[in-house]
């Protein structure tokens, strides 16, 4: 995207002041996307968007400036910005000179989703769309989404980095909505992986359509949901949501330096079941959250945060780890170039165990099946959550039975990862967008079949 040599006059410009280190991130990114409602396309868009990012450190102070220009003079007057926003004094610091690294990516992708018409991309709209209005009469609605986006990034510093890499996403999406008697209910599946058009020839969209109906449909006949203290069995994959949530953000180096994470201070302590173990991994397989470098430049890791129940480690970004005198962990992403860089999860789970996972179901007398969760809110520096449960079924005497409906999950992070006493061997991850002060990225999360011996079920039926 830039010449090297630019980018090293750049560099010099935003130093000169006497900051003690620069950085210059560019993003080209392209993306295009299609829905349909009501059977008809209502939607199909294709965007592009790229510019650079540039920071400068000094002391304690950050200076940014970003800019749509990528012409040296555009990068120059954006270095002298961020240089001027760090407050810095003259100074004679060198910039090294810049070493291309090159990083394999994760997985090699096999069609551009660029290069494929947009009638494919509708065909694959129209095919989920009678799928879904074919499981059943209640089925009154039925939304259809397709997604993809090309990200490439280069990031150049001080140090001497030069590094690149290109991130290629695909994503499907239905939406069902049933009416009956128990009114209106919603059923949702979105599968995506950073891959690309080839995503199409693993998943099958008319399934995806009939998963969405049947969760819509099962939940008209879903009966109250109980209340008060119970076990909850969550279905592998159910759970990521929640771990990453009320879990992962409080492993973040920034929240917990802010005081604002239940884990901060706890390195080494006992913080979950002796079952647990929680990893953050950058490169796992094709996952949503995946990536040769971070927003940094720092190569992807597998990031082990909690081993054997025992808080091991956190996340970390380069500026957080530069004050520490550690490594990054290649946590730290941002947004977009307009963005300054963050601690941030990738793919997030928590490690499969050996339990047979109908076994866990029939060793429960009495809770909750939970099979997907839906939005929640937390407070990090508790650890306190609310989730709501979109799809879920009670136990009874060692079988799932009835569907229930309105129910909620209230508890804290930390006494779920103490509670939890049976893990499955199967496993299963959700993609989703996460969001953290004002600034959204992709990532995963994901885990086994596991049980929680006993958690706050909010519903509207007695226990």
């Amino acid at each position: 995207m830039i010449d090297e040599a630019v980018l090293q006059r750049v560099l010099g410009v935003a130093l000169r002041t006497g900051g003690d280190f620069a950085e210059v991130f560019a993003e080209n990114r392209r993306s295009s996307s299609a829905s349909l409602e009501e059977g008809k396309v209502t939607e199909l868009t294709s965007g592009r968007d790229r510019g650079a990012g540039i920071r400068v450190i000094r002391g304690e102070t950050t200076g940014f400036a970003h800019t749509a220009d990528l012409t040296e003079r555009g990068l120059r007057d954006a270095a002298e910005a961020a240089a001027a926003a760090a407050r810095s004094t003259a100074g004679g610091v060198q910039v090294a000179a810049l070493t291309r690294r090159e990083v394999p990516r994760p997985h090699d992708v096999e069609i551009l989703p660029e290069d494929v018409p947009k009638a494919r991309k509708v065909e694959l709209l129209l095919r989920a769309d009678e799928a879904a209005r074919s499981a059943g009469g209640a089925i009154r609605q039925a939304a259809v989404g397709y997604g993809d986006s090309r990200r490439r990034i280069l990031v150049a510093n001080s140090d001497g980095l030069l590094v690149e890499d290109d991130q290629v996403r695909t994503r499907f999406f239905v939406e069902c909505v049933a009416v009956g008697d128990t009114g209106m209910q919603v059923g949702y599946e979105a599968p995506g992986r950073t891959v690309g058009f080839e995503f199409y020839d693993e998943v099958d969209v008319e399934e995806i359509a009939r998963v969405a109906a049947r969760r819509a449909l099962e939940m008209l006949k879903a009966r109250p949901a109980p209340s008060g203290k119970l076990p909850v069995v969550l279905r592998r994959g159910a759970g990521g949501v929640l771990f990453h949530e009320a879990c992962g953000h409080g492993l973040e180096a920034d929240l917990v330096n802010r005081d604002a994470s239940v884990f901060r201070g706890r390195m080494g302590e006992q913080v979950a079941s002796p079952h647990v173990n929680l990893v953050d991994d950058g490169t796992y397989a094709r996952e949503w959250g995946t990536y040769a470098v971070d927003d940094e430049g720092n190569e992807a890791r597998r990031n082990t945060l909690i081993e054997n129940g025992v808080l091991t480690d956190y996340m970390w970004d380069f500026l957080r780890a530069r004050k520490e005198g550690r490594a990054s962990s290649g946590n730290g992403r941002r947004q977009s170039y307009q963005h300054l860089p963050m601690v941030r999860m990738t793919n997030t789970y928590v490690l499969a165990g050996t339990d047979d996972p109908d076994e866990i179901i029939r060793q429960t007398p009495h809770g909750i099946y939970c099979v997907q969760l839906g939005g929640g809110q937390v407070n990090t520096a508790t650890g306190d959550f609310v989730f709501g449960m979109t799809e879920a079924y009670m136990i009874e005497d060692g079988e799932v039975t009835d569907p229930v409906r309105a129910a909620n999950l209230i508890g804290n992070g930390p006494e779920v990862l103490r509670s939890i006493d049976a893990l499955g061997n199967d496993f299963d991850t959700w993609a989703g967008t996460c969001g953290k002060d004002g600034q959204g990225v992709p990532v995963s999360s994901g885990q086994p079949t596991l049980r929680v011996a006993s958690i706050t079920v909010g519903g509207t039926a007695g226990s």
